[in-house]
């Protein structure tokens, strides 16, 4: 069993060199997930200078770890949308969904992109008895907007439902490989990309704003914050605007592919779905989200999801965790947030697909095109006066595991091989392998000096606040931190 996300599991990649030296530019992307990747391929032809930099490889962060879902069809998001706005907001939600999946397509077809591509079927369903009225009220919002839904008590899938909705044209993907072939295209006509090039620090000017990275400078006229948390923004800008989620994922092979892709209502969120390659086939399960604040001991987590799996008669072949903003509307950031700052993030699970459409509407702003859904997802956007008890829970959500974590360190759930200590004055976390070899990190976030909660499965330092993951040695790798928290380069920096 790999811990890691199975489509990191592709074949060789081109890799891209970092920046060394100085550049200006009219357009800078940071990030290289769905949405900077697909800003820059939308911004492909036009006549700006565009470059677009990834801290680590282009691909490989938050869009390298979805389950790989084109659909509309997403949870109770109509009947929220419905309760919360109107019936006219959740009909112009529903047209950009169904827009970003044609979008995806038409990318698919004309550069001929082999990613596996699958028109499937989607469901959303209930498994418990309490929530069968969620799904029928979802039901009647879709049907009410035009859309052909079918109604059933059972899904063949092996999992226990009471109620279920299905419709049709969505897809399911593998997102690296369709990401990839997005790279080449890029490069090719003339972008720019830097990988392991990471943006330190941004500072405003008149005319655009100065980034930097540890050695080099870029100027860029224009910006777009494609890195998932916007990190250089306001450090509490998302304890006002929503919370960050975690879910687990597993992926067992299968003996068959299904052309079904389904999604749970209820508080225990299961996710299921099918992928078919070449050499064999898959069944991808996600079960276990909660609020990142919530729960820490991530071993018993994905315990929870190996019963289940038990239970489903499958082994898993990989298993790994991912992390979502969802935000206090339900609705995606995607518009400037500042002058000639944009952003695109806050996609409440559904990265790949509103993600796909951040970067048309990015790159339509800036190339100032008409485009029907800039207001929809507006980041300036006036909240409704329900967020008022969201926002003070996520506030609370956000100062809780600052608080706890620096009273405790060493948690009662940890293995006797992670110890929390002082060395030199500084506060560190030790982390001893098989092997007995020590590995120290400084247990601190560089955010916002969050302390860090040990991710036994994974082995990686992460942090409970905001999302920061460092590898065992204390390498950054994601954000919003910029910094790496290895002893080594403590002890190097007080030198």
């Amino acid at each position: 069993m790999k811990k890691q996300s199975m489509w990191l599991d592709v074949d060789k990649i081109d890799k891209c060199s970092s920046l060394k030296n100085n550049i200006k530019v009219d357009v800078l992307i940071i990030g290289g997930g769905m949405t900077g990747l697909s800003t820059a391929y939308h911004l492909r032809n036009s006549n700006l200078k565009v470059c677009l930099v990834d801290q680590d490889l282009v691909g490989h962060g938050v869009s390298s770890k979805t389950t790989g879902k084109l659909t509309f069809l997403q949870e109770l998001i109509y009947s929220k949308l419905f309760d919360e706005y109107s019936i006219e907001v959740a009909n112009k939600y529903l047209k950009s969904q169904k827009y970003s999946i044609s979008l995806v397509e038409q990318i698919i077809k004309d550069n001929n992109i082999k990613c596996d591509y699958k028109k499937v079927d989607s469901y959303i369903f209930a498994d418990m008895i309490k929530d069968i009225d969620k799904v029928k009220k979802e039901k009647r919002i879709l049907e009410s907007l035009g859309i052909k839904v079918e109604e059933l008590n059972e899904m063949d899938v092996p999992i226990k439902c009471y109620c279920a909705i299905k419709v049709g044209d969505t897809g399911v993907f593998h997102p690296l490989k369709y990401l990839n072939t997005l790279k080449k295209i890029i490069i090719k006509a003339g972008i720019d990309i830097y990988e392991r090039t990471k943006i330190i620090n941004i500072k405003k000017k008149d005319d655009g704003y100065t980034c930097f990275t540890k050695n080099n400078i870029i100027e860029a006229k224009k910006i777009v914050l494609a890195c998932h948390y916007p990190f250089f923004l306001f450090p509490f800008f998302f304890p006002l605007k929503g919370y960050l989620e975690r879910s687990y994922i597993s992926a067992s092979k299968s003996n068959e592919f299904k052309e079904i892709s389904a999604i749970s209502v209820g508080d225990q969120t299961k996710s299921i779905r099918y992928h078919d390659s070449n050499d064999s086939s898959y069944f991808i399960y996600l079960n276990g989200s909660h609020n990142l604040n919530k729960k820490y001991n991530v071993k018993e987590n994905f315990e929870h999801l190996f019963k289940d799996l038990i239970k489903l008669n499958m082994k898993p072949d990989y298993i790994w965790s991912n992390y979502d903003i969802i935000t206090n509307d339900y609705l995606p950031y995607i518009g400037y947030v500042d002058d000639n700052l944009l952003i695109g993030t806050g996609y409440n699970t559904w990265g790949m697909t509103n993600g796909s459409l951040a970067g048309k509407v990015i790159s339509d702003i800036i190339l100032e095109k008409d485009n029907e859904y800039i207001s929809l997802f507006n980041p300036k956007r006036k909240m409704p006066f329900s967020n008022i008890v969201s926002i003070t829970n996520d506030i609370y959500s956000s100062a809780k595991p600052f608080i706890e974590n620096k009273l405790v360190k060493n948690k009662k759930f940890y293995p006797k091989n992670v110890v929390f200590e002082k060395r030199n004055g500084k506060d560190v976390a030790i982390y001893k392998d098989s092997s007995n070899k020590e590995h120290i990190v400084y247990n601190k976030c560089p955010h916002l000096k969050c302390s860090l909660i040990f991710n036994e499965v994974e082995k990686t330092w992460d942090c409970p606040c905001h999302g920061s993951r460092f590898s065992i040695d204390g390498k950054c790798i994601q954000g919003p931190s910029s910094y790496d928290i290895s002893y080594k380069m403590m002890k190097n920096d007080r030198k």
